[in-house]
């Protein structure tokens, strides 16, 4: 089995390749460990590979702020150095510095 390396790392901010919305990474998993019931939700055309680093946001959007679960190849790094307006942000991260948090709590 090969090793899988996440791309992204926690306190990154990043944007989703293809729908408008952007957020902080909090939480990796190796690969996909989210419910069938949610993977199958997903239009067949467009269900990401389950063999990929999959990313846990706190992610906001133009009208909300929510928890996002995404896969690796539908991230791209956001190069705008704009903060994450997201109300959980300062619950664990500290300051922003070149596009990523600093980690501010100890996660287990």
């Amino acid at each position: 089995m090969q090793a899988l390396h996440a791309k992204y790392m926690l306190g990154q901010i990043v944007r989703h390749r293809k729908h408008p919305f952007r957020g902080v990474v909090f939480d990796i998993d190796p690969e996909f460990s989210n419910t069938d019931e949610w993977y199958d939700a997903i239009p067949e055309e467009s269900r990401p590979r389950r063999d990929q680093p999959f990313y846990h946001l706190l992610a906001e959007n133009d009208q909300s702020y929510y928890v996002a679960y995404v896969s690796e190849q539908n991230l791209v790094p956001d190069e705008t150095g704009d903060p994450v307006d997201h109300p959980d942000i300062p619950s664990i991260f500290g300051s922003l510095e070149n596009g990523c948090y600093d980690l501010d709590v100890q996660l287990n």
